[in-house]
């Protein structure tokens, strides 16, 4: 475990290499393991294996109006579903309308953050007739969740290492409107070949939409719902360096109905943003942190020790551990990769 924690380089390598480990450790039938945005805790790059796929949009809404032991709100590492539920697993929303049609008869989840955010959770399912999961599992989850949260963020780290090679088509925001239960109701011309760059789609299909736009506009549905107050965006990587950023807010009129359409806007992350998260990513400290947003913005370091009240010494002491921790030596490499250019 931890050889794989340490030396897997892509996110996508290590869950599944992970999953592997768990099937042949403890065992279970289905999974459903998503990267989220280290900052609203919405999931942006989801990994999945179970009976349901042809029902994801229910999936990913029901995942997020549900109370019960939703990632955001755990306490722990690891949560069983019979044992939060005390065996009624009826009173998990996902459950009720959707999980029990699939002979699910329990749900480890597990929630992988740290104090610099949330970067990913895990919902291991076991269906009948296989039994539920016991104590020993779940101190198996939970003993691994360390490490597991470091190696995904490393992996989000590693994102930034090699420069910008591309871009996606269109640099200006495009727009998917979306209905309550996520079915798609229009999009502007320019939404297909932007979604074709975010998923490429098979010979002869026509692009599909991304789990992430799901996933911001089921966050939408769960700020309205009172469940969670987290914002209704997402950080996405695609390739080669370039992020786009999802937002999904409400159209139309204060007075039209309930029913309003939900609008998911899909653009290049700006580089306020994407500072932001290789920040995040890279474990810098929140001065850390604000003193590469000055850089940013093109202080030097006369400025930065005016605008954060230091001395020139102190900044540059920052700036040497902001360098240890990148793997950088100088300002033009650290912004370089910061900013993807």
């Amino acid at each position: 475990m931890a050889r794989l924690c340490d030396s897997v380089g892509d996110a996508q390598t290590l869950r599944l290499e992970l999953l592997a480990e768990f099937s042949r450790v403890i065992g279970f039938d289905a999974y459903v393991w998503l990267l989220t945005d280290p900052e609203t805790s919405v999931g942006s790059s989801p990994l999945a294996e179970s009976p349901c796929m042809q029902e994801l949009p229910s999936l990913i809404l029901l995942k997020y109006l549900t109370g019960v032991n939703r990632w955001t709100t755990l306490n722990t590492p690891v949560a069983l579903l019979a044992r939060a539920t005390d065996g009624d697993l009826m009173r998990s929303l996902l459950w009720r309308d959707l999980l029990v049609r699939y002979g699910v008869v329990d749900v480890a989840s597990s929630v992988f953050a740290d104090r610099f955010g949330c970067w990913g959770f895990l919902d291991l399912w076991r269906i009948d007739p296989a039994p539920g999961f016991s104590d020993a599992d779940a101190a198996y989850l939970a003993g691994i969740a360390e490490p597991v949260t470091r190696a995904l963020r490393r992996t989000q780290a590693n994102t930034f290492l090699a420069p910008a090679k591309g871009e996606p088509h269109q640099r200006g925001p495009v727009v998917l409107l979306l209905s309550d239960h996520l079915e798609v109701l229009a999009e502007t011309p320019a939404t297909q070949d932007y979604l074709r760059v975010l998923v490429p789609p098979s010979e002869g299909q026509r692009s599909p939409v991304p789990a992430s736009a799901y996933n911001v506009a089921a966050q939408l549905l769960a700020v309205e719902a009172e469940v969670d107050q987290n914002q209704p965006s997402a950080r996405v990587h695609l390739s080669d360096g370039v992020w786009l950023t999802l937002r999904a807010a409400r159209i139309g009129s204060v007075g039209s109905p309930p029913e309003r359409a939900i609008a998911v806007t899909i653009e290049e992350t700006s580089p306020t943003d994407r500072a932001a998260l290789f920040a995040s990513a890279f474990g810098l400290s929140p001065r850390e942190g604000e003193l590469l947003g000055h850089l940013v913005a093109g202080s030097d370091t006369r400025d930065l020790a005016h605008q954060m009240s230091l001395s020139e010494h102190t900044v540059q002491d920052h700036l040497k551990s902001i360098f240890a921790k990148t793997s950088v030596h100088n300002r033009p490499t650290l912004l370089a990769r910061a900013l993807g250019t």
